[in-house]
């Protein structure tokens, strides 16, 4: 699992570069721009004859992304959602790309200030309940208050990987019925109260998980990723390469048979017939990377 608390440090950077291979001149897309480190790399490689196109689904990100631009405009953002990168790259005015990263991971500035209950930390402890990075979808706050407790549970189990799901459930219906639960300090502490003492040796925050599985439902980012990547034939050139740098194991599990059905109907060729992890060294100096997993191919 990611651990939500470390910097946005561009995890498996190296490995990113060397998978996804960018050249002078290349047009690349970046569909989660968010910190930008990975971007910055990528471009590196490919300017200045090249292209650059960065994407987020948070509107802030790509706002704090325009004001980086150093290419001109041949480094573009747009706001969107990256399952939606065909019709993005049409209204751009954009033709197929050399190359398509899609880094999974959380960005620690979306926690630290979104003020939209992604954290539930100290200083975000009284930011509205919403945990969705589009305001079209709807909130966690009237999630949680339209869900059956098994619904809740099963949630929380499938998407957090939360051994405790029933139990947590139980305590947040229960905590509904007495008084809405309308901001993330609140719901982080209904979730810790629920849990044993000692939860997970103090390594990650009791609600962590629970927070995790909420957010990847309230914004479907299972669904999204497996329409991204049944749409790669729209978005790469022949030859092209995606890279997909996942940190749960329903996303790497949707990318590892996305890619294997793209192969037998020869549309893909796999790079990586198992995921590239982080070493040992780059998980004691970025804690994030590991749960990190790296899949890539190249469209045919």
């Amino acid at each position: 699992m990611e651990n939500l608390s470390a910097e946005h440090a561009p995890v498996l950077l190296h490995e990113v570069i060397q998978y996804l291979d960018p050249k002078p001149g290349d047009f690349m897309i970046d569909g989660t721009v968010d910190g930008g480190g990975h971007a910055a790399a990528v471009m590196e490689k490919i300017m200045p004859q090249g292209a650059f196109l960065g994407v987020d689904w948070d509107r802030d990100m790509v706002a704090r992304a325009e004001p980086r631009r150093t290419h001109g405009a041949r480094e573009r953002y747009a706001h969107g959602n990256y399952a939606d990168l065909p019709e993005i790259l049409a209204r751009e005015g954009l033709g197929k790309a050399d190359g398509l990263l899609l880094d999974l991971g959380f960005s620690s500035t979306q926690l630290a200030r979104s003020g939209r209950g992604f954290s539930f930390g100290e200083n975000a402890a009284d930011e509205p309940l919403l945990m969705t990075y589009d305001d079209a979808r709807e909130p966690v706050a009237k999630i949680l208050r339209e869900l059956h407790e098994r619904d809740l549970a099963s949630i929380i189990h499938e998407f957090g990987d939360e051994r405790f799901a029933g139990k947590i459930a139980r305590a947040i219906v229960s905590a509904e019925k007495r008084k809405r639960i309308t901001t993330s300090g609140e719901l982080a502490a209904v979730v810790r109260d629920a849990l044993p003492k000692g939860y997970e040796r103090g390594r990650i925050d009791p609600a962590t998980r629970t927070f995790q599985a909420l957010r990847i439902y309230a914004n479907d980012e299972l669904g999204n990723l497996k329409k991204v990547l049944e749409a790669l034939p729209r978005i790469l050139k022949p030859g092209g390469r995606v890279v997909v740098l996942s940190f749960h194991s329903q996303e790497d599990g949707i990318v590892k048979r996305a890619f294997r059905t793209a192969e037998k109907e020869a549309a893909l060729e796999i790079l990586t017939p198992k995921p590239v992890e982080a070493s040992r060294g780059e998980v004691g100096e970025n804690p994030r990377s590991r749960s990190a997993k790296l899949r890539a191919a190249v469209a045919r």
